[in-house]
C-alpha cells in the first residue's frame, strides 16, 4: 500500500495576505490549504487547527524543567466547495486537479494573547495547523507560523512619568577607606519604541583615589519559570560611555543619549515567560565592583506622541510663561550710557601672573596656558555699571557685567 506522502504531490497553507508580517488580537486569521495528487486518493476529512502557546523548557541539573501554557485553541473541519462527497464525508481527489480548501477564524480579543517570542530557554508561539486523513493511512500534517504582536502604548501616564534614583558606595583598599563614588540619574519617561532615543541626565562624582569611568546601557531581563523554578537570563544591548574621572573630580551628563535598537517588546502578561527591560547607569572602578543604578523600561509597539508626558507641565507653566512675557517688555534698562573708557586713568597693572586652575597641572611648557609678563601686561576693566536679566519667573537678578 502507498503511503500517503508518495500519493501527494502538493499539500500546504497559504495565507490569505502573505505579506502581513504580525497579527494583533481580535483579528481575523485566513487562507487556503493547496493540495494536489499524483494518484486517485480518497480523502475522509481535512482539519484545521489554530495553534498558541508559551512553553519553557531548560536542565536543572539531572532534572529536566518544563512547562506549557496555552493561548489559542482552534479546530474546524474544512470542506470543498462543488466537490461531491460519499454518504461517510469522503472526497475522491484525482491527479491533474489542484483543490483548495478556505479556512478563517478570529484572534482572541486584547489581554488573552501574548506577543511571539524566542528566547534562550524558552518560546511563545503561532501555527495554522492542517490534518489530511485518509483510510487505514496516518494523518498527513503540514503547518504556517505566523507572528503575534500585542499592542503596547507608551503614551500611558505610568510610561510617561520620570524615574531616577541615586546610588553611592564606599570604596576600600586592604580594608582601608579609600574615598566612595556617587551617581545621581533620571530620565524624563519609562516607556519607548525600537529606535527611539533616551536622553540621560545623571552626575557623577568620585573622591576615590582611582580613575572611574561612568557608563550606561540597555539591559534585557528573561525570566523562565518551570516546575517552580525560575532562571533568569540577562543581556545586555545597547551601551555608551563618558569620560574618565580622575579623583577628587566630577561629571555630569545633560541629555546624553543612548538609543533603543530593533528588540521585541515588552513581554509582561504571561505566567511563564517574562521579558523585561532597564536602563542601567553604572561607574567602572578599577579594583572593585561596579557602582550600578537600574531604571525600569518598557519598551512598546505604539509611539511616543510627543505630547502626553508634557501637559502638566504646560499646563501649571501657563501662568508663569504668561508673566514671563509680559516681564520682557517691561525690562528696565540702564537709565543713562556706561562712562567711556577714556574717562578711566588708573593704572590696571597686575599684581601677579594668571595661574592655571587645573589643579594637576605641574609646570613647564603647556599649550593651552601662556606665559604672561605682569610689568608689560595691561588690561583696564570694564566700566562698572549692572543691567536687568528677567527669569520666567518674573523676579528680576541684578547681574553685575564686569
Amino acid at each position: 500500500m502507498v503511503g500517503m506522502t508518495k500519493r501527494v504531490k502538493v499539500f500546504e497553507i497559504v495565507f490569505s495576505d502573505p505579506s502581513k508580517s504580525f497579527y494583533c488580537s481580535g483579528d481575523k486569521v485566513s487562507g487556503k490549504i493547496l493540495v494536489e495528487v499524483l494518484e486517485v486518493t480518497r480523502v475522509t476529512a481535512v482539519k484545521v487547527l489554530g495553534v498558541g502557546c508559551a512553553k519553557v523548557e531548560y536542565a536543572k541539573g539531572k532534572q529536566r524543567c518544563r512547562e506549557e501554557v496555552d493561548y489559542l485553541k482552534y479546530e474546524e473541519v474544512v470542506h470543498l466547495d462543488d466537490q461531491p462527497t460519499d454518504t461517510d464525508g469522503s472526497v475522491i481527489l484525482r491527479p491533474g486537479n489542484k483543490y483548495e480548501y478556505t479556512f478563517g477564524f478570529e484572534l482572541p480579543q486584547q489581554g488573552q494573547l501574548v506577543s511571539s517570542y524566542k528566547g534562550k530557554f524558552g518560546f511563545v508561539q503561532y501555527f495554522v495547523k492542517a490534518l489530511m486523513e485518509s483510510p487505514a493511512q496516518p494523518a498527513m500534517e503540514c503547518r504556517r507560523h505566523f507572528e503575534v504582536e500585542e499592542p503596547l502604548d507608551v503614551n500611558t501616564p505610568d510610561l510617561l512619568s520620570p524615574t531616577g534614583g541615586m546610588k553611592e558606595k564606599k570604596v576600600t583598599c586592604m580594608f582601608i577607606p579609600d574615598g566612595q563614588v556617587s551617581l545621581n540619574a533620571k530620565i524624563d519617561r519609562r516607556g519607548f519604541c525600537e529606535g527611539e532615543e533616551i536622553c540621560i541626565d545623571a552626575k557623577f562624582e568620585n573622591t576615590c583615589s582611582r580613575i572611574v569611568v561612568p557608563k550606561a546601557a540597555i539591559i534585557a531581563k528573561h525570566t523562565y519559570q518551570a516546575n517552580g523554578r525560575t532562571k533568569v537570563f540577562r543581556q545586555k544591548l545597547s551601551s555608551v560611555r563618558g569620560n574618565h574621572i580622575i579623583s577628587g573630580m566630577c561629571d555630569a551628563w545633560q541629555g546624553k543619549s543612548i538609543r533603543v535598537p530593533k528588540i521585541k517588546p515588552s513581554i509582561l502578561g504571561c505566567n511563564i515567560i517574562r521579558v523585561e527591560y532597564a536602563l542601567m547607569i553604572y561607574m567602572h572602578i578599577p579594583g572593585s565592583d561596579k557602582l550600578v543604578l537600574e531604571l525600569p523600561l518598557v519598551i512598546g509597539t505604539v509611539p511616543y506622541n510627543g505630547f502626553g508626558s508634557r501637559t502638566n507641565s504646560m499646563s501649571s507653566q501657563d501662568g508663569s510663561v504668561s508673566n514671563a512675557s509680559n516681564s520682557w517688555v517691561s525690562l528696565r534698562m540702564p537709565s543713562s550710557a556706561p562712562p567711556s573708557y577714556c574717562d578711566i586713568t588708573r593704572d590696571c597693572s597686575l599684581d601677579q601672573p594668571l595661574t592655571p586652575l587645573l589643579d594637576d597641572y605641574d609646570g613647564g611648557d603647556s599649550p593651552i596656558f601662556m606665559n604672561l609678563n605682569a610689568s608689560k601686561f595691561q588690561f583696564p576693566p570694564l566700566p562698572t555699571y549692572s543691567e536687568v536679566e528677567e527669569e520666567y519667573n518674573g523676579n528680576a537678578r541684578m547681574l553685575p557685567v564686569c
